[in-house]
């Protein structure tokens, strides 16, 4: 298989003003060497670097990390989306490298709630577009996935990559209200034929990390987009908070061994290839 959703980082060269003493055990560094090891040991061949600060450093680090592991598939990096002449400049620069797939603004880190309205960001993901460059919103409930849904129908050119199935709330509820607007909001996105969805991050607050606890989300996604728009992602080492890489992995087989063969396949690995231009 292929892990769509994979993070390193180096925090001697600073940088991830998100990430603190408050993250306990993420509070390191995590390499590239030590990702390997990771998924060697659960049989994944490779894995889709994504970005996890917004800055050129972050994916400049990604880069040359898919310069020297071979596992290394493709980058998901950072541009500086708000300021097009930037971003344009950037793209071209990372755009030579055989591994850049795509970009991602941390929306959640973000102080403004209509960052993917802005005109600024909307012009450079035309430019993403016209490069056959995907895009990924990360954490997007609920302050962002309606605007992901206006971005999908409105550039319906841009490939849109919805990370962690958008962050449901199911520790709210089933029958709550959040998850009503969450199920909306997802149920919308993933009409639209531009998009896609990964089973990733799924580790969340008050819910057990187990297999029957994310069933409801598993068999919502599963009908909304379908075995052919949806990738598996580990989402390591934020996940470690909650499992080992190893259990990560495993809980999502679990859900995913009851598909077809060939539907196994296309969430698996033949999602992210075509996503990403891997093989």
């Amino acid at each position: 298989m292929i892990d769509a959703h994979l993070h390193l980082w180096e925090l001697d060269g600073g940088g991830y003003g998100w990430l603190g003493p408050q993250h306990g055990a993420l509070f390191r560094s995590f390499t590239a060497e030590e990702a390997g090891r990771e998924l060697a040991a659960s049989a994944v061949r490779g894995a889709i670097l994504v970005q996890a600060d917004d800055t050129l450093a972050d994916t400049e680090a990604m880069l040359a990390a898919a310069d020297s592991h071979a596992w290394v598939l493709g980058v998901v990096g950072w541009i500086p989306l708000d300021r097009p002449a930037d971003a344009a400049t950037q793209l071209v620069r990372f755009a030579a490298h055989p591994k850049f797939r795509g970009v991602r603004h941390l929306v959640h880190n973000d102080p403004r709630d209509d960052f993917l309205d802005l005109a600024p960001v909307r012009d450079s993901l035309g430019l993403l577009a016209a490069q056959g460059l995907t895009f990924d919103v990360p954490d997007a409930f609920p302050r962002h996935l309606g605007a992901t849904v206006r971005l999908a129908r409105e550039l319906p050119q841009l490939t849109v990559v919805l990370d962690h199935l958008g962050k449901p709330p199911l520790g709210a509820g089933p029958d709550s209200e959040p998850m009503a607007q969450w199920r909306a909001d997802f149920r919308a996105l993933a009409a639209l034929p531009n998009t896609v969805a990964k089973l990733s991050g799924l580790h969340l607050p008050t819910v057990p990390y187990m297999a029957a606890a994310l069933r409801p989300l598993w068999e919502e996604a599963l009908d909304a987009f379908g075995p052919e728009r949806l990738m598996i992602g580990g989402d390591w080492p934020v996940s470690t908070l909650g499992a080992p890489y190893a259990e990560t992995i495993g809980v999502l087989l679990e859900l995913v061994s009851e598909l077809s063969d060939v539907e196994q396949q296309q969430i698996l690995e033949d999602t992210a290839v075509w996503m990403y231009g891997c093989s």
